[in-house]
């Protein structure tokens, strides 16, 4: 039983990899003088290469048999409020971080709830991007000498190589994602 589990485990990474490089069944099949039938039956658990042969696989597909055989964590992909960090100033605006971590990934999205009358700190300019949603209330975003308004429904986007800052200028609670890229918090 532990033998099927391994050649299907080995099989799905093949198929993975094969995919992953534009590969068909036949022309991975052609680049290792294998038939594309093996090929088949190897990527569905069916038949356990040999050693050789698993090697000439691994190098067409272009990675090292450490990086193969390599045990990753699964990605996560679905984050919840759980998982979320917030942080609470003095005037009670709060900024959520909903994707634990995301500094080590491209983006950096946040929810943000700003009180009314009250601005967030002041960005200088920076290399990036940064992109809003707003879900409720109304926000004005300073972006160099420029005023721009976003409310209820809309969303914003800029470059971050001029300074900017994000106010409510409302009399209401105003909430909204907000994605930097790179990340900058």
């Amino acid at each position: 039983m532990e033998t099927e589990v391994i050649n299907r485990q080995i099989g799905i990474k093949i198929r993975d990899l094969r995919h992953r490089q534009g590969l068909t069944q036949q022309e991975l099949a052609d680049r290792t003088e294998l038939t594309k039938g093996y090929i088949s039956q190897l990527e569905h658990g069916l038949v356990a290469p040999s050693v050789i042969t698993l090697l000439d696989l691994i190098e067409c597909l272009g990675t090292t048999p450490s990086d193969f055989f390599k045990e990753t964590e699964p990605e996560q992909i679905v984050y919840t409020e759980e998982g979320f960090f917030e942080k609470i100033d003095e005037k009670g605006n709060s900024i959520q971080w909903i994707v634990p971590s995301a500094q080590k990934n491209q983006m950096e999205p946040l929810l943000v709830e700003l009180q009314p009358h009250q601005t967030l700190e002041k960005d200088t300019p920076h290399e990036g991007e940064e992109f809003g949603y707003v879900i409720s209330g109304r926000i004005r975003i300073r972006l160099g000498d420029m005023q721009y308004t976003a409310k209820a429904g809309e969303s914003f986007y800029y470059q971050a190589n001029r300074s900017h800052v994000i106010e409510n200028a409302a009399g209401r609670p105003a909430r909204f994602i907000w994605v930097s890229t790179p990340p900058s918090f």
